[in-house]
Formats: structure tokens, sequence, C-alpha cells
């Protein structure tokens, strides 16, 4: 219950870790205000399918694990889910988007794994099902939260980024992460270069420092040019007769 309450008070994560900000989740509005796309409904499905799922995969933790760790994990996140799922449904009702009421094929193939197994095959599924879940579904909270026109889909993104990161860190507590078997972040695109940069080279285009060679280029190609049309002109000078 502790870290539930850390999860949605701010003042509580401050007092239990010093000196690292929480998002004030009070400062944003919840008024339904703003377009809901279809990306905006797609993620609130997604919450709400991963609360289906994790609810009773943290059940099953706590009696199928031999471990108490685990058994605290599983506590802890069939809990804080409990709270999440009821701030998705919320959120929903605002916005009418309609909800699943079960989880996906993949969640129940997943489920069905950790009913056939006990101990520490257990254990090992638990956590490495729910660590891979939670690192598909972070990125996903990151673009919504940075792009959604939507104050309530933008509340909601922000709380549940708050649950993910709490639950990433709880199941990497138990030392059983395969961090070898997640997924390798792919390597940066040149193509895809950051806007800051973009403008910089623009800035950097348009200073003094950068534009001096161009002055000094001009600036020779016209001692050029007036040494060419001087000699022209002399050139063409009509010459003095000779009178002895």
């Amino acid at each position: 219950m502790a870290l539930v309450l850390i999860a949605i008070d701010p003042v509580a994560a401050r007092a239990a870790d010093p000196g690292v900000p929480v998002p004030p989740n009070g400062l944003l509005t919840d008024k339904a205000r703003g377009e809901v796309t279809d990306a905006d409904r797609d993620f609130v499905t997604r919450v709400r399918l991963a609360g289906l799922w994790e609810i009773p995969a943290g059940e099953m933790a706590q009696q199928r694990s031999k471990d108490p760790r685990i058994q605290a994990i599983g506590r802890e996140i069939s809990g804080q889910h409990k709270v999440l799922d009821q701030l998705t449904r919320d959120a929903a009702k605002k916005l009418d988007i309609d909800l699943p009421d079960k989880p996906n094929s993949d969640q129940q193939t997943w489920l069905g794994e950790m009913r056939d197994a006990t101990g520490t095959d257990f254990d090992h599924i638990y956590i490495d099902r729910l660590r891979a879940a939670h690192g598909k579904i972070f990125p996903a909270i990151a673009a919504i939260r940075s792009g959604t026109r939507n104050d309530t889909v933008r509340l909601l993104a922000q709380r549940a980024n708050q649950f993910v990161m709490t639950h990433m860190t709880l199941l990497e507590s138990s030392g059983i992460v395969d961090f070898q078997g997640l997924p390798t972040v792919p390597p940066p695109s040149a193509s895809a270069a950051p806007a800051v940069l973009a403008a910089d080279r623009r800035s950097t285009a348009a200073s003094p420092v950068t534009s001096m060679p161009v002055v000094l280029l001009a600036l020779a190609g016209g001692i050029v040019a007036g040494i060419v049309a001087t000699r022209f002109l002399i050139g063409r000078r009509p010459r003095r007769r000779y009178r002895g």
C-alpha cells in the first residue's frame, strides 16, 4: 500500500527519495478538453488491458511463488494496477471510450504459462513477462504524454508513466530480470536528426563567422574583375601619333 501512495502522492514520493522530482499531477486539468484521436483511444485501451492481466498475475505470484520477494512484488503491482485501472475507467467514461473486459489473446497465453508453473519456474515467467510488457508500453506512454491534444488523456498518460516506472523498478529488484533478452534499442538514424541540430545549422550558416569566407570570396572576385576591366580599358586607349 505504501508504494501505491508513493505512485499517486508526490509528497510521499519526495519523502521516500529526496531530491528526485515527481510530476505534480494536480497542476494538470482533467476536463476532457481537446481532440481525442485514435491513438488516444488505443492508449486508454492498452492501459486497461494491462490491468486485466497484471492484476490476476500478481495474485498468482502471491500463491505460486515460494520467494517472499516475488510474493511482495506481485502484491504491490496487483494493488497498484487496481488503482490505475480505476483511473483508466474514469477517463474512458469522460471520453466515451469503450473498454475491453478481458485480456487479449497474448495476455491470456502468458497467464496460462503462469498457471502451469510453480516455484522458481513461475518466478522467471512472471518477472520476464511483466518486465517485457512494461518495456513495450513505456514508449507508447511517452508518445501520448508529449503529443496528445486532450487534457484527460494527458493526465492519464502522466499517471500511467509513474506507475510503469515503479513497476519496472519493482520487477528489476527481483534480481532475475533477463536484461540480455530484452529488445535491443535501435541505433539513431542519420535522417532523424533532431530539429535542434537543424536550427543550429541554420543559425550557424547565418552567423558572421561562417559567412566570412563568402564575403572574402566575393571581395576577391571583385578585385579580379576590376583588374580585368582596367587592363581592357588601357588596351583600348588611342595611341598618340609621334610627331618628329
